[in-house]
């Protein structure tokens, strides 16, 4: 079975780690801060705070921009559905905006129909490695006094306009999964330009405690071993170990992003001018991490072309069943026909093969055999 996604992992990855288990520090040492720094790198941005998976980047973000009880996060309902439930440990109430029918992205005037005096972040996802709206989005955002959250799990090294993913937003993660764009296994990061923010993030990951005697509440001089926990936090500390393998993948990022977008051009091509298929839109000025292949079929067909492709070795996915769909939000009065196309969109959705090591005979495998299925 051809995998929709794997890890590209190599001699380099491996020595990176070994180096660092035959050193001192497994965790909270060299490792961590100089990956911290490559992925600031990455972002443009002045930090970034390491954490142990795209979930706990997006619970961590969402704490350290002050979501709480009694506020609304709008989101995506084309997502994993993450990116509504770590808001929803902070108390807040989960608000589904439509996307935009082309890239599958949060769409700005469903935002804006949307926002309240209670919304608090307004959270869009870079669905497949096609970087959001950022600037429509900011502004409608900014205009209700919210903040802007890029859900980047699927674009890291990706861009905008020549802006780097994680400068666009006021506050963005990243997730470090196996079939993402690089690995640490697992793991993630927050990244922003709010230094105010970024130092919030990096208490509450790491159990909600400061050693920075600037910030201390005790009265007098304390001993070296003094710390306070002066607001909540949980352990999401990413280890040495996995840092190394991420700072290793990180020197081999932009192979990557080349060798993605050749498959999507391959499969662009070779999928071309048939009336049954939509190939993923590429806007103007993105310059997406493709993460994803998101082919769409319009007859109605999806699970027969999901069942064929199984049955011809090929390991297709869904991305993703609308987050609104699922029982919990279901249970809480959310319903279908809420947002139509986001619903439309993954009704019609299938993610072929996308990994930098397909080789260009298994791309043309695949093609073959969505070919085959429509009769082209």
């Amino acid at each position: 079975m051809l995998p929709y996604g794997r890890q590209s992992v190599d001699e380099s990855d491996i020595e990176a780690v070994a180096a660092v288990l035959r050193g001192d520090w497994l965790t909270t040492g060299p490792a961590l801060a100089q990956f911290e720094k490559d992925i600031a790198g990455v972002a443009g941005t002045p930090g970034a705070v390491a954490v142990t998976s795209g979930t706990a980047a997006l619970h961590t973000a969402y704490a350290a921009a002050g979501v709480r009880e009694g506020d609304q996060v709008i989101t995506t309902p084309l997502t994993f559905f993450a990116t509504a439930t770590c808001a929803i440990w902070q108390g807040a109430e989960i608000v589904f905006a439509d996307v935009s029918e082309d890239t599958g992205n949060l769409d700005p005037q469903a935002v804006a129909a949307a926002v309240t005096d209670r919304t608090k972040v307004v959270a869009g996802t870079d669905y497949a490695g096609h970087p959001i709206d950022a600037p429509a989005l900011a502004k409608v955002a900014h205009g209700a006094g919210a903040l802007l959250l890029e859900d980047a799990a699927h674009s890291v090294g990706g861009a905008l306009d020549g802006t780097p993913v994680g400068s666009l937003a006021d506050v963005t993660t990243f997730s470090f999964f196996p079939t993402k764009n690089l690995t640490t296994a697992e793991g993630g990061a927050v990244v922003s330009h709010d230094t105010d923010l970024l130092a919030r993030a990096g208490e509450f990951k790491a159990i909600g405690y400061t050693r920075d005697a600037s910030k201390w509440r005790a009265e007098g001089e304390q001993g070296g071993w003094y710390y306070e926990m002066q607001d909540l936090g949980l352990n999401y500390r990413l280890p040495d170990v996995l840092a190394a393998l991420g700072s290793s993948q990180l020197t081999r990022l932009e192979t990557f992003k080349k060798r993605r977008q050749a498959i999507t051009d391959r499969y662009n091509e070779g999928l071309a001018g048939i009336d049954a298929l939509r190939t993923p839109a590429h806007r103007e000025g993105a310059d997406p991490m493709w993460h994803l292949y998101p082919l769409r079929i319009l007859d109605g067909r999806r699970r027969e072309l999901f069942d064929h492709m199984r049955a011809g070795g090929i390991g297709v996915q869904v991305n993703y069943i609308p987050v609104h769909w699922q029982p919990y939000f279901a249970d809480r009065g959310y319903r279908k026909g809420m947002c139509p196309v986001a619903e439309a969109y993954s009704d019609q959705e299938l993610s072929l093969p996308m990994f930098p090591d397909l080789t260009d005979a298994d791309v043309d495998r695949v093609i073959e055999l969505v070919r085959e299925f429509v009769g082209a």
